[in-house]
C-alpha cells in the first residue's frame, strides 16, 4: 500500500488555483507501479474490441498503430480500477475540489519511440462536467523527459474559457483537434519522475511531444474525475465511480460546448 496522504499545504493548493496543476509524489509505491506495469505489459498482448484494438503483426508502421493508448480500462480490468479508486489520489482529489471525486475515466499510454505527441487541448471539452471542472491524474509509470514525449503544460489557462479547437499537424500529433494558446501564454515541459502524479484542472491548454529517443516508452496511466456536486458529463465517461466503487450516473450533458451542438467531436478524449 502506498503512505497514507498528508494534506496538500497551502503552497500546493495555491499553485493549482493559480498555475492549473500540481505535481505530487509519493502516491505510489514501487510496488503499486510494477503492478501496474505488469497488467498494462500483459494488456498490451490483447485485443479488446473497442477499448484497446492494436495491431500485433510486425509490419506496423505508425508505432501507435503496434501500441495504441488503452480506453477505459477500468471497465474489464480490476487492478486497472483498483488504481483508478486509488485512496491516496483520491485524497488529493477531494482536497483540490473541496469534495468528494467521482472517477469518470481511465487510460493508458505506452507512447513508444518515435511515437507522435497530442496536441495541446483541453480535457473539459470532452467531459463536459457541469457544475465544476474535471481534474486528471496523470501518473507516470515511466520517467517523462521532453525526449521521450514528456507532457507539456500552458500555466495560468485554467482559468481560460473552453475554446472550439483547430485542425492539428497530424505529422506531430495523433488527435485532430489543437487549441492554440492565449497571447503571451507559451507550452513548457513537464519533467515527471517514475510514479510522480500530476493533477491539472479539466481547462488547462496541455498536449506532449513526439517521442524522440530509439529505445525509450513514456508510460502514463492516466484518470479523470468529477466533482461530486456535477450533475452532467458527457455519455462517454458514465457510469462513474465513488471511492468505495459504488456506481453514479450524471445526466448527460446536451450542451454543444464552443463548438456548438454540430460540431463533430472525432473520438472521446
Amino acid at each position: 500500500m502506498a503512505n497514507p496522504f498528508i494534506s496538500l499545504n497551502a503552497e500546493q493548493r495555491e499553485q493549482f488555483l493559480t498555475e492549473g496543476y500540481i505535481i505530487v509524489k509519493g502516491l505510489y509505491t514501487e510496488e503499486d507501479v510494477r503492478t501496474i506495469e505488469d497488467r498494462f505489459e500483459e494488456i498490451s498482448r490483447r485485443t479488446i474490441p473497442g477499448l484497446f484494438e492494436p495491431d500485433l503483426s510486425e509490419n506496423a508502421e505508425d508505432p501507435l498503430k503496434r501500441y495504441p493508448r488503452v480506453m477505459h480500462p477500468h471497465r474489464f480490468d480490476e487492478i486497472a480500477k483498483q488504481y483508478m479508486l486509488h485512496q491516496p489520489v483520491m485524497d488529493v482529489l477531494a482536497d483540490l475540489y473541496g469534495e468528494e471525486a467521482l472517477a469518470a475515466q481511465s487510460m493508458f499510454y505506452y507512447k513508444p519511440p518515435g511515437s507522435r505527441g497530442q496536441a495541446l487541448h483541453q480535457d473539459n471539452f470532452y467531459l463536459q462536467v457541469e457544475p465544476g471542472n474535471c481534474i486528471a491524474a496523470w501518473t507516470a509509470i515511466d520517467a517523462a523527459t521532453e525526449e521521450n514525449g514528456g507532457l507539456l503544460v500552458v500555466p495560468r489557462t485554467s482559468e481560460h474559457e473552453i475554446s472550439c479547437p483547430e485542425l492539428a499537424d497530424s505529422s506531430e500529433s495523433f488527435t485532430t483537434h489543437y487549441v492554440k494558446p492565449p497571447k503571451e501564454h507559451k507550452a513548457m515541459p513537464v519533467i515527471m519522475d517514475k510514479g510522480d502524479v500530476l493533477f491539472f484542472n479539466g481547462n488547462l491548454i496541455h498536449g506532449s511531444y513526439r517521442n524522440k529517443t530509439k529505445d525509450q516508452f513514456r508510460r502514463a496511466f492516466i484518470c479523470h474525475y468529477a466533482n461530486a456536486s456535477a450533475t452532467h458529463i458527457s455519455d462517454h465517461y458514465r457510469p462513474l465511480f465513488r471511492q468505495d466503487g459504488t456506481q453514479v450516473d450524471l445526466e448527460i450533458n446536451p450542451d454543444g460546448g464552443p463548438c456548438g451542438i454540430e460540431f463533430d467531436m472525432a473520438y472521446p478524449h
